[in-house]
């Protein structure tokens, strides 16, 4: 009798347990998070954004059931992230989950709210079938809503819904410039970085022509791909926004190519001397790496014409990013024919070097002529780490401090628009969005931006890692198994040296 006592209340006690945590959980939401990055961990932009509520922003979740494990992950994570939300809002955020399969009129809800269907593969015991399914969610808050149309799994889910619930609450925008006059791209081909700002921003068009033009009003200027001469009228007013404390993002050509010339040459528009005068060089060169991207070269061999991918030096893949709030969680940039930068102005100037190129690298002198047959070796790369991007701060010009952030290329936040358009590679985006986020005064999401799983091909960890992590993960699992029968052997032996003793009952 003693002994079925024994084991029925230590039962009675789990299930107690069991069912009080479970009570809890409904209440209040906890997670521990183990990741390198804190990935499952809320970012204090995140919190500023919630905390800052003023009114009640509904969140509706357009979610197919029955759905494959992998996507129903993706369910649960998003879930879990709006119970935190919730809880942190303190009831400004509300939720809940609809499935749009279950008849004609949800469905219609859903895709008139922007939710896109997507068909995916279901696996079903010897057979593939396709299915229709949901994963989106619309935010409305007011009047006003916007729809995140697909939830893809692995990626970054509280950037996509921090930004949105952002851009409904916030009353006012702060103001930003985008100088046109001179050659610039329009604002509308540089689509994906105004659609990034635009969460925090009213970003307009600035003309230096206008008589009367109060700069003061722009938070910052972003000057492009400028390609024609700068009048010293337009330098002087440019002198003017920063004598008064105000903040440049430039990215800068100083070199041209015409790809289907396959050449390169120098352009000059003023500015460049303009820069030098502030203690910012750009060489009139054009840097090669051997980290860099490809390029695809039509061949023929007898009848047949392939396209062959090569490494195309002359396109630097960038991955050497200083440790600054404006490259935080960069991974990649692509440049597109980038120039180095060297700084030359004095003590009294705070100079950082935002990016830089890899450790072999070399520069080529315009103009000249793109050979894609080129072997390269060593020998073209004897230099490391020119900076391409960086950063003054200080008394740039009178008594107010200003800043500038200067990329040695023009066209790399460009992607184009209409039929030309195409979507930029790496954190070309983020470069720019985040630097003018930083000059702005307004760094809050800069973390969330660039937060998410990290890439790190197999081929990139070291040789002594990827042996560790191996015999880890196979170790590991044998050497519990082993532990735990050591400890179930000693358990039993305990046991049978007290049934032994004298007057055990």
């Amino acid at each position: 009798m003693k002994n079925k006592k024994s084991i029925i209340y230590p039962i009675i006690l789990v299930l107690v347990v069991v069912v009080f945590v479970n009570i809890l959980s409904d209440r209040y939401f906890v997670r521990l998070d183990l990741t390198e990055d804190n990935q499952f961990t809320l970012s204090d932009a995140t919190k500023n954004i919630l905390d800052g509520l003023d009114e009640v922003v509904t969140i509706t979740a357009y979610f197919t059931e029955d759905l494959p494990q992998n996507i129903v992950k993706t369910r649960n994570d998003f879930k879990d992230l709006l119970i935190e939300y919730s809880n942190i809002s303190r009831g400004n955020l509300v939720y809940e989950f609809i499935n749009p399969s279950k008849d004609v009129q949800t469905e219609q809800k859903a895709i008139k709210a922007g939710i896109k269907p997507v068909v995916v593969n279901i696996r079903e015991k010897d057979q593939v079938k396709q299915q229709k399914v949901y994963l989106g969610a619309v935010i409305q808050c007011g009047e006003k809503s916007e729809a995140i149309p697909l939830i893809q799994p692995g990626e970054a889910m509280e950037y996509a819904l921090s930004t949105n619930i952002k851009k409904l609450s916030v009353l006012h925008k702060p103001l930003l410039g985008y100088l046109q006059g001179h050659g610039e791209p329009a604002l509308d081909d540089l689509q994906e970085v105004k659609n990034s700002l635009s969460i925090l921003y009213e970003v307009e068009e600035v003309s230096l022509d206008k008589v009367g033009n109060d700069l003061s009003k722009y938070k910052t200027i972003a000057i492009v791909s400028p390609a024609d001469t700068f009048p010293l009228t337009h330098l002087e007013k440019i002198d003017g926004y920063l004598a008064d404390g105000g903040n440049l993002f430039i990215a800068y050509n100083s070199v041209i190519g015409d790809f289907s010339k396959a050449q390169v040459n120098l352009i000059h528009t003023g500015m460049e001397d303009w820069l030098s005068q502030k203690g910012l060089k750009i060489g009139n060169n054009l840097i090669v790496d051997a980290n860099c991207g490809t390029i695809g070269v039509n061949q023929q061999q007898g009848r047949f014409n392939f396209t062959r991918n090569i490494k195309f030096p002359y396109l630097p893949l960038i991955t050497n990013f200083e440790v600054h709030p404006i490259t935080e969680g960069l991974e990649t940039v692509v440049f597109p024919l980038v120039s180095s930068i060297t700084f030359t102005g004095d003590t009294s100037l705070t100079y950082i070097p935002l990016v830089k190129t890899s450790n072999k690298t070399g520069t080529v002198n315009p103009p000249l002529t793109f050979d894609v047959k080129k072997e390269w070796n060593n020998k073209d790369f004897p230099l490391s780490k020119l900076t391409v991007a960086a950063l003054v701060s200080g008394n740039i010009i009178g008594n107010t401090p200003s800043n500038i952030v200067l990329v040695a290329d023009g066209d790399f936040p460009v992607n184009g628009s209409g039929q030309k358009a195409h979507q930029l590679q790496g954190d070309n985006v983020n470069l720019m969005v985040n630097s003018i986020d930083w000059l702005s005064d307004d760094t809050g999401l800069i973390e969330l931006r660039t937060k998410g799983v990290t890439s790190r091909p197999l081929d990139q960890i070291e040789d002594g890692t990827k042996v560790f992590l191996k015999w880890f993960n196979f170790l590991i699992p044998l050497i519990l198994v082993v532990f735990y029968g050591i400890f179930r052997i000693q358990r039993n032996r305990n046991i049978r040296v007290k049934r032994m003793e004298e007057g055990y009952v």
